[in-house]
């Protein structure tokens, strides 16, 4: 029985090393190519889903079922479903990646230096790039194009939930590989549900170069502990939003509204609100009436209390949970610093949000919160890529080192000096 086991894993370990050399050399080949063959790529692609529309309903309908009999909660389907419109919107979420301008070959800051020569910094692809993700299918097809565009080669490793609908998307992108004449191992969907292939894909630096999870925290917390590869995560959102006393407190109102309810499972949302004792009169009422009319449950300090009769007395353990749900944790401050103190204590530098009209304590904020995201007079759900002009983005990031906040086309990209001479040697 344990040498079964243990032929299983070796088996899995050999399969993954292959995958890995695979696409270290179809990285190579990735390097060689134009924008414009990268965006004929993702146009046949476009094509093969197209076509391939009953064939992926087909597939999507078999997990559907797994997942039911498996006992699958109605959010996980949700999440699981392909629909007609799904299909529309991973067509459409290609089709915007192929309109992006292409980052990989521009060169920044290109001067002379006394001795003559001339010095920059050209932006180039990580290389392999590892993406663990759960439930969602069409994380596969987003991944693909993020790491075709910017001349990544991609080992995608989706849940086991998603295993057909998954194998359905990957043929239809190595056949629009195949139809641009590109390596068609740029793109490799790992075929096997074990872990072991998570364990083996995070553990191999000679082939990998960074890895992404998207997922669940428990996922996230395995990578980052286990990972001998650069990790770009996030493990929690729990963002705030500070209303400041010298708040609009109109707009005030409409931020913290917006930030909690406008959806409440993306990690964008607020999950912690901060209010200045001198407006929390103005303020706090009126929201609870919002709150309560939406289905929030409230859950605040004894300060908070006395405004909000109905809110429940949070915990000290309310302050550094992402609830992604209707559960807001409020809190009255009595000043700036205290409310930076709070964040910087039990938030997870993911995105923050100061409302106040006193611009020296706005650039305060900005200076001395240290998050991902910082932002001045709007919602926290600003917070993603598309919004911030990245066209797309494969996750956000908070981690400190090559790319925070959302990583778009750039945060799969790295930097290398260039230098132009002319016969140039130094003396």
């Amino acid at each position: 029985m344990q040498q079964t086991a243990t032929a299983r894993v070796e088996d899995i370990v050999q399969y993954m090393h292959l995958l890995g050399q695979r696409a270290r050399t179809a990285s190579a080949a990735l390097r060689r190519v134009d924008s414009g063959r990268k965006n004929a790529a993702l146009e046949a692609i476009v094509a093969r889903l197209d076509a391939a529309r009953p064939a992926l309903a087909e597939a999507n309908q078999q997990d559907l079922q797994r997942g039911r009999d498996n006992g699958l909660n109605e959010a996980l389907l949700d999440r699981l479903a392909l629909t007609p419109e799904r299909i529309d919107a991973m067509i459409a979420g290609v089709l915007q990646v192929a309109a992006l301008a292409d980052p990989v070959g521009q060169i920044d800051g290109l001067g002379y230096r006394p001795s003559g020569i001339q010095v920059g910094q050209m932006r180039v692809p990580l290389g392999v790039i590892g993406i663990i993700y759960e439930s969602r299918p069409n994380v596969t097809v987003e991944a693909a194009s993020l790491c075709l565009k910017s001349s990544n080669a991609c080992i995608l490793r989706g849940g086991s939930e998603a295993a057909a609908s998954n194998a359905a998307i990957a043929e239809c992108i190595r056949l629009g590989l195949e139809d641009a004449g590109l390596p068609e191992d740029a793109v490799q969907v790992v075929a096997t549900t074990d872990r072991a292939a998570v364990g083996t894909l995070i553990t191999m630096p000679q082939f990998v170069d960074v890895i992404v999870p998207r997922g669940g925290k428990s996922l996230i917390a395995r990578v980052a502990s286990e990972a001998t590869v650069p990790v770009i995560k996030h493990l929690d959102g729990i963002c705030h939003v500070y209303i400041d006393a010298g708040a609009d407190v109109d707009k005030a109102v409409a931020i913290a509204d917006n930030a909690k309810t406008q959806r409440y499972s993306p990690c964008n949302t607020m999950e912690t609100l901060l209010v200045h004792v001198d407006v929390a009169a103005q303020v706090l009422p009126r929201l609870a009436t919002i709150y309560r009319d939406k289905g929030v449950e409230m859950r605040g300090c004894s300060r908070t209390r006395s405004w909000i009769g109905d809110a429940v007395a949070a915990t000290e353990a309310d302050w550094t949970t992402e609830y992604l749900a209707p559960i807001l944790a409020i809190r009255v401050v009595d000043d700036f610093d205290q409310a930076v103190d709070h964040i910087n204590t039990h938030g997870s530098q993911h995105t923050d949000a100061i409302v106040t009209e006193n611009l020296t304590l706005s650039r305060r904020f900005l200076a001395e919160v240290d998050s991902s995201s910082v932002i001045v007079n709007a919602s926290t759900r600003f917070a993603d890529g598309f919004e911030y002009g990245l066209g797309a983005e494969i996750g956000i990031s908070t981690n400190k080192l090559h790319a925070r906040g959302p990583v778009g086309l750039e945060g799969l990209t790295t930097r290398k000096y260039v230098v132009f001479g002319d016969g140039h040697v130094r003396r």
